[in-house]
């Protein structure tokens, strides 16, 4: 449909790096790239690239923000002393629609995944043990929530954490089956996280 089009074959083409799109999605967000008005089309531009380049991780949690600290770590109303790991940020937007969690989070960007070459080293892991060394005011951390998805790849990270946070002397909990095996946090509806969050529990390592 775009082909001898390099401009729309360009577009349909970087359409098609974004998860979950097909050929056909691509070539249908081309066209409507097309039908933006000029205006439109540099403000859809600037959009993306001022997401890419002002957006960072949080120095504490890695979720993503603008500034050093995301609104969550930084707020004195939130119990510092909990941590929710999570695997990405839209994980932490579907948790937060539940306003059912007081606590903070911690964001891996990823699951460990020996298949795709993703190694614990290459999440966040580091930085999670890290926030143990506690400076200034910062209350003791006297829970961790593993809240990865309840996929294959989700429970074997899980189970890493599990092992490597249990000697630190914190308390290692995982959140309940209210959330499908096999599914994603982010399609979840807010009743089943709430569940899964007030129903999470001891992993015995």
């Amino acid at each position: 449909m775009t082909e001898n089009i390099e401009p729309l074959e360009r577009l349909t083409d970087m359409f098609r790096k974004l998860d979950g799109v097909g050929k056909k999605t691509a070539a249908r967000y081309a066209f409507c790239v097309l039908n933006l008005s000029e205006e439109d089309a540099a403000a859809f531009a600037d959009a993306i690239v001022k997401a890419k380049t002002e957006i960072k991780k949080c120095a504490r949690c890695c979720n993503i923000t603008t500034e050093e600290l995301c609104p969550i770590c930084s707020s004195p109303a939130r119990d510092h002393s909990t941590i929710c790991v999570v695997e990405d940020p839209r994980a932490v937007l579907a948790i937060e629609k539940t306003r059912q969690y007081g606590g903070v989070y911690h964001v891996l960007h990823g699951t460990i995944s020996p298949m795709r070459g993703v190694t614990p080293d290459r999440l966040t892991i580091r930085e999670l043990l890290a926030r143990f060394e506690r400076e200034g005011d910062e209350p003791k951390i006297e829970e961790i929530i593993l809240a990865t998805n309840p996929t294959v790849e989700g429970e074997a990270t899980a189970m890493y954490l599990a092992k490597l946070l249990s000697p630190l002397g914190v308390k290692v909990t995982r959140i309940a089956n209210g959330v499908p095996v096999g599914g994603d946090l982010e399609y979840a509806d807010e009743i089943t996280l709430r569940r899964a969050m007030e129903g999470r529990y001891s992993l015995e390592v």
